[in-house]
């Protein structure tokens, strides 16, 4: 299954308008959303990403902190099962719900580079279980995680939060299509109309909506919600509304050892390195990454990779070169912080439409100076790590232009309403009993995978609400 909608063509996904950027889309609607298809990377947020402002003069502050979600984390990482080791210096202390994944031969090679190096590297946090773990089968190493898990191992929300959430009486209604919020006589929303599986249109009246497309879906909804009240569209009267979208602009760094890996079995992801994560102004960019170290490719992807590369040749040699390739391969990627720029948006194509009418999102997006540079350098790095740990032959691609998984920072919050579009607990300014739990309330970017933090802030808007339910819409 490709992961970008447009190269799927399903009619039950809609299309992206993208083709002013140089990171595509990676997007998928079903129950269980993005969660179906990633690789189970889980690691939290840092205290200095909600501090960027203050500690390095670039994007803004959050107006919570790392404390204030700190409980969250910990009940999501116990609602989702996360394996991991406590201890690691680069995080304040936590602890896994279960042991960490086990290293491998790529990752006991590549943990032996950064020793000679002298940098940092720690089990990674995984939402995969490496023991039997509330109804779910431990990881047998079937194979990487990112087409799903047969075995149930991989913490997706369609087998963690979606069961409780029925238990407790939710009802979830699959393939209805919201087009927009509706806005009452007294300025509060007063639901959604939606588009059924049989392309009916109905109106659900609502006391509280919450929206969760994440950075791209979510603006589009919210945009595409035009009123007398809102005419560019609803919760938008700062502007900001599709603005400030962030990617994490990806590095790619392999190598082939002689000694063979056993990298096409198990999760794709070992080790993580922290050492070039905070600012150090002497390497000519701000704020920094994750080094988050992957196994290798199945027989299929080693083909292909290889034939583009020219390292498979075609004719004579073919199977030769292949069997040198296929098992022999380690390396990681980089996820580079995406600082917030105005000019990188998500706005509603006047051409493009899914199949139910609604305009397609249209993403205009350009990779910053301060990326470039910490792309370049993050290579390096991990071309010294990768020949430290014995590689003969090391390769790249940056940035990924198939890397467009982590979308954030369209509906940002804040405490200033004009330059923000969610308080500080994800209510609107604007309409007090609409809500926002995805991506798109990031202020910055971080360095890390975004699922975490996006779960543990969609807990505590939760309790926010829970909390405050009698004051709820003052």
């Amino acid at each position: 299954m490709a992961i970008s909608p447009n190269r799927r063509g399903r009619a039950v996904d809609y299309p992206v308008s993208e083709d002013n950027s140089p990171i595509k889309i990676a997007n998928y609607c079903g129950v269980g959303g993005g969660t179906t298809l990633y690789a189970g990377h889980y690691p939290r947020f840092h205290p200095s990403d909600f501090r960027v402002k203050s500690l390095d003069g670039v994007g803004d502050d959050w107006p919570i902190d790392y404390r204030t979600l700190e409980p969250f984390y910990a009940e999501n990482d116990r609602m989702t099962g996360v394996s991991g080791l406590a201890g690691d210096p680069a995080y304040p202390p936590k602890q896994p719900v279960m042991p960490p994944l086990p290293l491998g031969t790529s990752g006991q090679a590549l943990a032996k580079g950064l020793n000679k190096l002298g940098w940092h590297w720690w089990p990674s946090d995984s939402a995969i279980a490496t023991q039997d773990y509330e109804g779910r089968a431990k990881c047998i190493n079937l194979g990487h995680c990112t087409s799903g898990c047969a075995q149930g191992a991989k913490a997706s929300t369609d087998i963690t939060y979606w069961p409780e959430a029925i238990r407790a009486g939710v009802e979830v209604r699959t393939r209805a299509r919201v087009k927009e919020i509706t806005v009452g006589a007294n300025g509060m929303a007063s639901g959604v109309i939606y588009y059924d599986a049989d392309g009916k249109e109905i109106f659900q009246p609502a006391e509280v909506v919450i929206m969760a497309c994440n950075g791209v879906g979510t603006p589009r909804i919210l945009l595409n919600s035009k009123s007398a009240k809102f005419p560019n569209g609803i919760a938008n009267s700062s502007g900001l509304v599709g603005k400030n979208l962030m990617f994490h602009p990806y590095a790619q760094i392999y190598g082939y050892f002689d000694q063979p890996m056993d990298g096409h079995r198990g999760p794709g992801d070992c080790i993580w390195s922290k050492e070039f994560y905070e600012t150090d102004a002497s390497r000519g960019f701000l704020r920094g990454w994750t080094f988050e170290f992957t196994r290798g490719q199945g027989p299929i992807m080693s083909g292909v990779q290889g034939s583009a590369t020219g390292r498979i040749p075609w004719g004579a040699g073919h199977h030769n070169a292949f069997r040198k390739l296929f098992g022999h391969r380690a390396g990681m990627v980089a996820i580079c912080e995406d600082l917030p720029e105005e000019h990188n948006t998500v706005t509603l194509d006047p051409v493009l439409k899914d199949s139910s009418g609604i305009p397609a999102p249209k993403i205009d997006y350009t990779l910053s100076e301060n990326s470039r540079r910490m792309l370049d350098f993050a290579v390096e790095r991990g071309s010294d790590i990768l020949r430290a740990a014995g590689a003969y032959d090391v390769g790249f691609e940056k940035p990924l232009g198939h890397g467009g998984w982590h979308l954030m920072g369209t509906a940002r919050m804040g405490k200033d309403p004009e330059r923000s579009v969610v308080n500080e607990w994800g209510r609107s300014h604007d309409v007090k009993n609409l809500f926002v739990v995805d991506g798109s309330i990031f202020v910055t970017s971080a360095g890390v995978n975004p699922t975490c933090t996006i779960q543990a802030l969609a807990l505590y808007v939760a309790d926010s609400i829970k909390q405050r339910l009698a004051t709820l819409f003052d």
